[in-house]
Parts: structure tokens; C-alpha cells; sequence
């Protein structure tokens, strides 16, 4: 099993998310929260705030800790074909735009990032990490952990 420690950033403004358009190895693209893999030796409170600058071109600042989420990816779910399960723990944190101008990630994953008002969400094929990081954000758990969110239809892992 393949295991990945990520941080996700949850940026709502003006009835607006801050999402990214993700472009995997295959050319399949989904929407996501700008985030990603904490580097080694990496607090992933800063490794949020990187992601957002490397991701999006804008300075952001942690607000708080959402909460925390680890799931199973099933190898047959994974996007790269003949590669294991994943286990993937996601560290989400709400935060705020300080600064910058959207970019697309140089030479990079991310094709774009846009606002996007949160009706409109729903009709996007996006992460699961999307509603996972919205859910965390609406609902404010205690515990900081959300019921899993079923994948399929316009969800992706």
C-alpha cells in the first residue's frame, strides 16, 4: 500500500470557492482544492501555504484547522493503472487570500484555478477532496472528521 500525507487548502469568499484544475498523467482533468503532498520534513501547515502559491500564483494565510481525512483509494480506483491502494491523509485548513494573481501552476499539474460560486460546484467532475473540504468547512466538526463522501458520477478520487 502506498501511503500520502497532503495538506488542502479550503479558501470560500463571496460565496466563492477556490478551486483547481488538476491535469493528471493521462491528460484526465478534475477539479480540486489547490494542495498536495507535504515534502519531507515539511509542516503541512506550511506546506499549504506553499501549495497555494506554487498552484495558484496567490499568497494565502492558515485561518484555522478544518480537520483531518484518511481514505483507502482501492488500486483499481487509482488513476495510474498496475499501481497499489493508496491510503491518502488529507490535513484541511481553512484560508485567506492575501495576495498574488491566479496563475496556472508553472510547469505543473494545475492547468487554471478560478473562483467558483458554490452552487455551480456540484455540476463540476471534481475531487473527492472538494466536498470533503467544503463539508469540513460548512459543518465544523468537534471531531474534525466528516462521514466519507461516496464517490462516483462527477466525484473522483
Amino acid at each position: 500500500m502506498d501511503r500520502r500525507l497532503a495538506a488542502y487548502a479550503v479558501c470560500v469568499e463571496d460565496g466563492r470557492v477556490l478551486l483547481a484544475l488538476a491535469v493528471g498523467p493521462d491528460g484526465d482533468r478534475v477539479w480540486t482544492l489547490p494542495g498536495g503532498g507535504v515534502e519531507h520534513a515539511e509542516d503541512p501547515y506550511d506546506a499549504v501555504v506553499r501549495e497555494v502559491a506554487e498552484e495558484t500564483g496567490l499568497e494565502a494565510e492558515v485561518v484555522r484547522l478544518l480537520g483531518v481525512d484518511s481514505r483507502v483509494v482501492p488500486a483499481a480506483e487509482r488513476r495510474r493503472p498496475g499501481t497499489p491502494e493508496l491510503q491518502n491523509v488529507g490535513v484541511f485548513y481553512r484560508v485567506r487570500v492575501t495576495g498574488g494573481t491566479l496563475r496556472p501552476e508553472p510547469n505543473g499539474d494545475t492547468a487554471t484555478s478560478v473562483w467558483t460560486p458554490l452552487p455551480e460546484v456540484a455540476r463540476l467532475r471534481r475531487s473527492s477532496l472538494v466536498d470533503i473540504g467544503l463539508a469540513l468547512a460548512e459543518t465544523l466538526p468537534a471531531s474534525g472528521n466528516v462521514d466519507p463522501v461516496p464517490v462516483g458520477g462527477l466525484i473522483q478520487h
